[in-house]
């Protein structure tokens, strides 16, 4: 981990205070080279002053908004849990009454969950949870850095038990790794006990870029030394795929309909565009005028 200090933090409408991960998902697209990280993906950057920077750009905005934070890496990543620069941030959105979009797969998002539970009330806060597989044997695989998903489960829930909405990325579903109809079965069964509002899926399948292919594939050869399920995968993506962009299940086509079905049989708004423009729709409330009734 290494400390600097940032020019900006206010992108658009998002922030992202950490760039870099130690969750050690094996199918990271952030490692992608695209994104032409200086610094080994490990040794996280820092911004420390990402609350001073946030601070001056919400005092300068003439528009409230929804800030958003977690689409390239974790807000929640274990050094979190002493830096807290993510729980000042939500203090100064807070602050300045602008809503809050977090984007995480840890659990320490539940230290700051009377905060965003005081940012919904006023205006308004969404805990997204990203969730690939039921099995958490499988999860403690493909995410080894994080907690499993039983544990997001109980995240979701206590959301739900705060009034905060909740949204699940339900990505990537990896071709014959974690693409079946019991897996799907099992996230939304999650899902629907802990009232999530929506999710997030960017079809049935993973994108594999210049630098994260080869993370992923030698994750795989790891896997296989421990785990029969991945013996010979690296070379079935490769003689399936080769050096393609998309990774796409040979069962997407059914798959995507039972997803789709399951959601609308349980009223769980299912999309990408869609999604993300409701989780970007600010309200139309003063949060500075209390509620009478």
């Amino acid at each position: 981990m290494h400390f600097v200090n940032a020019k900006s933090i206010l992108n658009s409408h998002g922030i992202n205070i950490y760039r870099g991960c130690s969750h050690g998902c094996v199918y990271c697209d952030s490692r992608s080279k695209c994104y032409q990280f200086a610094h080994d993906f490990e040794d996280i950057e820092v911004k420390q002053n990402a609350p001073q920077l946030l601070e001056e750009a919400l005092r300068k905005k003439r528009k409230r908004c929804m800030i958003g934070t977690g689409s390239m890496c974790d807000p929640y990543i274990p050094a979190e849990k002493e830096l807290r620069l993510t729980r000042r941030c939500l203090e100064i959105i807070d602050r300045h009454n602008f809503g809050a979009a977090v984007l995480t797969k840890s659990d320490l998002v539940l230290r700051d969950l009377d905060l965003l539970a005081r940012i919904n009330n006023k205006t308004k806060a969404v805990v997204q949870m990203t969730l690939t597989t039921a099995d958490d044997e499988l999860c403690k695989i493909i995410e080894p850095g994080v907690c499993p998903t039983n544990r997001r489960a109980e995240v979701l829930q206590a959301c739900k038990e705060a009034g905060i909405p909740t949204v699940v990325w339900l990505a990537p579903l990896l071709p014959f790794i974690n693409d079946t109809q019991e897996n799907i079965d099992g996230i939304i069964d999650y899902c629907v006990r802990a009232g999530v509002r929506a999710i997030i899926a960017f079809g049935i399948g993973l994108t594999l870029r210049d630098g994260n292919r080869e993370y992923f594939y030698a994750a795989l050869d790891r896997a296989a030394a421990r785990d029969q399920r991945f013996v010979g995968l690296k070379e079935r993506y490769i003689t399936t795929f080769g050096s393609s962009y998309q990774a796409s299940s040979p069962n997407a086509r059914p798959l995507w309909e039972q997803l789709c079905r399951l959601c609308k049989d349980n009223n769980i708004m299912l999309g990408v565009e869609s999604v993300f423009k409701w989780i970007e729709e600010f309200p139309d409330k003063d949060p500075e005028q209390p509620e009478l009734f």
